[in-house]
């Protein structure tokens, strides 16, 4: 390290970064994992300094000189900053990078980053020394000249035009992006030359004209930036009232990519005013030593941060991350609303659900004949995958057409709306018993739905198998056939839990896929849309079209879900066919129906054994359907509201002594829905 900084001296005007790298790489721990051993070679370096003043000094100038040789704006302005390309094209760009990395420039200062931090974890290091060692360190080099020779003076006078250009470039974009017509139509309440996303601009333009006569030596006292940092304010209150809004009108991929964008600008731009802005002035020396201590701490949290997003500029988790959490709020919002329906709250409503789902059963014990029937075709494996498809999805989108319940399609739903019960970030804050009550209710309802499909699913197939055998003097199925539907709900001696798994997986698909619908007939305005289509009018006339342009807009994600979830559960056992692995779907429903089917198929020549590892089988794999959807629909709907739930365990304790204390709650609702206040046992006044 010491004969490293001896080099150094021995040309401090020096613009090459070899003798930087060398000092980097002295500093950078040997051994990634121990990141901690930096904070040994940083205090090393500090000490070093102290000991030795003029290295500090040409230590001090030759990085003020890398510097001002350097073009800067492009590192203030572009990394950790997404590009203006779009999501799709910067997921590509990194995806391209990281395969084959684009070529470097050393005269600009982000490339030169490239080669003085190459390794991706770098900024774990940095990181790990605390900020307090890292001030000393500057706090050496910036004292190691109390008086600033002239080319000093003109290094640091470069690097403060690098970052006035920046920030001038950070204002325009933030005026492009906030007057694009996709987030004047979500909130269109901003008028075009009122935006604030304009008028910071024109603040910005009149703090920059006078900080540059400031700098011409004009002694005209220099304003702050309070003005400008007041309207950027304003620009993010309205950046958060276009979030609250998509919530209600849906959003899209460009949409959020151009929100998290804004937001990047709007951070760095009040970063970099903090470090140039000279604010009130103050002679105390108090208030200097505070300025600059505040400075510094800015300056460093940027630095590490720069440095961060510039190891991580090619990584696509990131890409998502960013993105993703509002598209998916927006999903898991719709479908918020949707799993309203599914939670019963008294016995009506808990009827209501019986019937609801007593339906679904009765067309589904149709579905499960129909397949059997489809599979006797012996058609090729793509042309049955397409009309065991067609099967589910057309009985799917009927059931939902007729407003029945399909009780495995709730988890997906329900796990939303207890996620939008959970407000607080992190986890505190958080009303336990109503949580408490309201699992409650998701249990029962789940209860009496699976309740509802089995009870009717079970008897119609029954006696359509026997009806078929009655009619025509032979079983509807072989008793291979019969045996071979008994060992595919095995949960012993087959992969039914396993398959039962993929299902959940499936249910927790067409839930995010029938939020996705949703929030996109929001977006678009269905609704209007179909109103406009004239052959449509000419077809159906404008009333009716009317009232389908409605119901697209309200059910299109119900009708998309149960439609790709068909197309799922149709598909996955081919694909596992084609591709020689043991991938099938199991569905509680339809394990219930082929056990009926299997029965009759036998003569009812079944052992009390087979029955109850049957009826267990059925059981166990609406459990697994059930928990896989839930956890899946759950996770994604807390990471999609960027909660952190640590109440797990007061949770649970809360559910215990709720079912010890009232356990025919978990089954049968009271009578009428019970007020907060009955809830806790005191008479509403």
């Amino acid at each position: 390290m010491l004969h490293t900084l001896e080099k150094i001296s021995a040309s401090p005007v020096n613009a090459e970064l070899d003798l930087l790298i060398e000092l980097v790489k002295a500093i950078r721990p040997k051994k990634r994992e121990a990141p901690e051993l930096a904070i040994t070679n940083v205090r090393t370096l500090t000490h070093v300094l102290q000991q030795h003043p003029h290295h500090a000094a040409t230590l001090r100038h030759y990085l003020l000189h890398l510097l001002s040789v350097r073009r800067q704006t492009s590192l203030y302005t572009d990394i950790g900053i997404l590009s203006n390309d779009g999501f799709f094209s910067e997921l590509h760009r990194r995806i391209a990078y990281r395969i084959l990395p684009p070529a470097l420039d050393d005269r600009y200062l982000p490339d030169c980053l490239e080669k003085i931090f190459p390794f991706n974890t770098d900024y774990v290091w940095m990181r790990a020394v605390p900020s307090e060692d890292w001030s000393a360190l500057f706090d050496v080099l910036a004292q190691a000249d109390s008086e600033l020779p002239d080319p000093e003076r003109i290094d640091e006078q470069k690097t403060l035009t690098e970052l006035l250009l920046a920030i001038q470039v950070l204002s325009y974009r933030i005026s492009a992006i906030g007057i694009e017509p996709e987030l004047i139509r979500i909130y269109s309440d901003v008028k075009a030359f009122e935006s604030p996303f304009l008028m910071q601009n024109v603040e910005l333009h009149r703090y920059l004209d006078g900080y540059m006569r400031h700098l011409n030596g004009d002694a005209t006292p220099l304003e702050d930036a309070s003005h400008v940092l007041v309207m950027l304010e304003q620009c993010q209150e309205v950046v958060k009232k276009i979030r609250n809004s998509t919530l209600r009108l849906g959003t899209s991929i460009s949409v959020t990519y151009r929100l998290v964008r804004l937001d990047q600008h709007l951070d760095r731009l009040r970063k970099l005013l903090s470090l140039v802005d000279v604010g009130t002035v103050d002679t105390s020396a108090s208030a200097s030593v505070s300025a600059i201590a505040g400075k510094r701490s800015i300056g460093l949290e940027l630095g590490l941060e720069l440095i961060e997003a510039h190891n991580r500029k090619y990584t696509v988790r990131d890409l998502f991350a960013a993105n993703i959490n509002l598209l998916a709020r927006n999903i898991t919002e719709n479908a918020s609303r949707t799993g309203e329906h599914y939670i019963a709250e008294d016995r009506r409503e808990y009827a209501a659900m019986y019937r609801s789902a007593a339906g679904a059963g009765f067309i589904i014990g149709f579905m499960s004949m129909i397949k059997i029937l489809f599979s006797y075709l012996r058609a090729a494996p793509l042309v049955e995958a397409f009309l065991f498809s067609m099967n589910y999805s057309l009985g799917f989108m009927f059931i939902h057409v007729l407003h029945f319940t399909v009780a495995t399609k709730q988890p997906a739903m329900t796990a939303s709306r207890i996620a939008a019960g959970l407000h607080s970030r992190d986890g505190r804050n958080i009303d336990l018993d109503s949580l408490t009550e309201l699992i409650v209710k998701v249990i029962r309802t789940q209860f009496v739905a699976v309740l509802g499909n089995l009870s009717i699913a079970f008897p119609v197939a029954y006696l359509l198998a026997y009806g078929y055998f009655l009619a025509s003097g032979h079983h509807f199925v072989t008793p291979d056939k019969a045996q071979h539907l008994l060992h595919d709900i095995d949960p012993f001696s087959s992969l039914a839990l396993f398959h039962a798994a993929i299902a959940g997986v499936c249910l927790f698909l067409a839930g995010l896929i029938s939020g996705y619908y949703d929030n996109k007939a929001l977006y678009t305005r269905m609704s209007q849309r179909v109103a406009r289509a004239r052959w449509l009018n000419s077809l159906l006339g404008k009333a009716r079209t009317a009232r389908l342009g409605d119901y697209l807009e309200n059910g299109l994600g119900g009708l998309m879900g149960n439609f790709y979830f068909g197309i799922l559960l149709g598909t996955i056992g081919t694909i596992g066919f084609l591709i020689g692995l043991p991938i099938d779907i199991r569905h509680i429903t339809f394990s219930a129906t082929n056990f009926a089917i299997a029965l009759v198929g036998l003569d009812h020549a079944v052992s009390w054994g087979v029955i109850a590892v049957s009826g267990f089988g059925v059981l166990a794999i609406g459990t697994v359907n059930l928990w896989v959807s839930f956890s899946l629909a759950l996770f994604v709907a807390l990471r999609s509201r960027q909660v952190k739930f640590r109440h797990g365990w007061p949770l649970l304790k809360s559910l215990c002594r709720r079912f010890l204390k009232k356990p025919v709650d978990f089954f049968i609702p009271p009578k009428t829905a019970q007020l907060p206040e009955q809830r806790n046992g005191v008479e509403p006044s």
